[in-house]
């Protein structure tokens, strides 16, 4: 009975607890983000922080690897300077202005790339 308990709690959880890093999706990145906002100073004892550092090196590793295989091709999707940087305000503002109905079905490694694809588009 205890095991059939604790698989049932385990189930329970939401599956962005469990999901690889870059596969959060954008609405579940952005509660997360905004309620450590409103713990002010507090957030920096949050698990959460690392949580979301997690998501997004994994999201930019993923558009990096992705990137590479593209310009291999001579087809990037995006052209970033050298040692370009990802400033979380601009990322943040990025994913807030994807539609309400889409956050929840966008991943956080679609994310990162159409923010490099928009903001460093190849001329």
């Amino acid at each position: 009975m205890k095991r059939i308990l604790a698989t049932l709690a385990i189930l329970a959880l939401p599956t962005a607890l469990y999901a690889a890093p870059g596969e959060m999706n954008v609405a579940t990145f952005l509660a997360k983000a905004d309620a450590l906002k409103a713990k002010g100073a507090m957030a920096l004892f949050s698990s959460d922080i690392n949580v979301l550092k997690a998501e997004g090196t994994a999201a930019g590793e993923a558009y990096r690897a992705r990137l590479a295989k593209e310009r291999a091709t001579g087809r990037p999707s995006s052209c970033p300077p050298k040692g370009a940087n990802v400033n979380s305000s601009d990322l943040l503002n990025h994913l807030r202005g994807y539609p309400a109905a889409a956050k929840p079905k966008v991943s956080m490694k679609q994310a990162m790339a159409d923010f490099f694809i928009k903001k460093y588009p190849c001329r």
